[in-house]
């Protein structure tokens, strides 16, 4: 992999990363100068990063304009949640398959980690975890292209909770996980189908709420602590940002 691809994809995973984190509300300006100086990166690179994450649903690049941050609509949200319980009926399906008694202890490790930073009171962190624990299961099924979607599915509904849900409450969150993992051990096809479209209901509907957000931050600080590990990886010298307080889009 080229310097070039290897940052873009840092910028596309610190990125995605703050989106999923709702460190980056929906809406939030994108300005591809403050971009380019906090990964170091031209202006061409900026955009074929943009570009990726436009492909995922998780930013809104038209052309001419300065990017933001996604902002789907409630139909738009709707549909993905649609989309995802399908992706997720054969994701359990596939997994209780191939099943391995690894499987079990890993999705337990990881529904332990969700704990641990609900208790440490990093809801961010807890949310993202929660999203990755669907990853986890997708990557389990064996399928690269169903993993590939359903994790591009599950950002988006990180998308959808910062604009339109409840916070996240990572109670729920481990509590349905388990579950989960106690129906994949059954290795019941049709019976952890129904946890799963039980706790994806009980998402959708946390998700759902219309209640949306209007949030202030500085994006400087956002980006400069996203990029960190550019910085301590000696790839380039970063420059930092002046502060400045930026809010989302209308």
């Amino acid at each position: 992999m080229s310097k070039k691809s290897t940052r873009v994809e840092f910028a596309c995973q610190a990125l995605r990363r703050a989106i999923i984190e709702q460190a980056l509300p929906p809406g939030t300006k994108l300005p591809e100068d403050e971009l380019g100086a906090r990964f170091a990166m031209s202006r061409t690179l900026v955009r074929a990063a943009l570009a990726q994450l436009q492909s995922e649903g998780l930013v809104d690049a038209p052309p001419r304009r300065t990017a933001t941050t996604a902002k789907p609509t409630l139909e738009e949200a709707r549909e993905v949640f649609e989309v995802r319980r399908m992706l997720e009926r054969d994701v359990v399906r596939l997994v209780i398959a191939r099943w391995k008694p690894e499987f079990g202890a890993e999705l337990e490790g990881h529904v332990r980690e969700e704990e641990t930073a609900h208790k440490a009171g990093d809801a961010r962190v807890s949310g993202r975890l929660a999203g990755e624990f669907h990853v986890r299961l997708g990557q389990m099924s064996g399928n690269r292209l169903l993993r590939r979607y359903l994790g591009e599915v599950v950002s988006r509904c990180s998308l959808i909770l910062a604009l339109y849900g409840r916070p996240h409450s990572a109670d729920c969150s481990v509590k349905e996980h388990r579950e989960i993992v106690a129906a994949l051990r059954g290795r019941n096809a049709d019976a952890a189908i129904a946890v799963m479209e039980h706790h994806l209901g009980l998402v959708e509907h946390r998700a759902l709420s219309d209640r949306g957000r209007d949030a202030q931050f500085d994006l400087g600080a956002v980006l400069s602590r996203y990029a960190e590990p550019l910085d301590g990886g000696g790839a380039s010298k970063v420059t930092r940002l002046p502060r400045r307080k930026l809010g989302a889009a209308k």
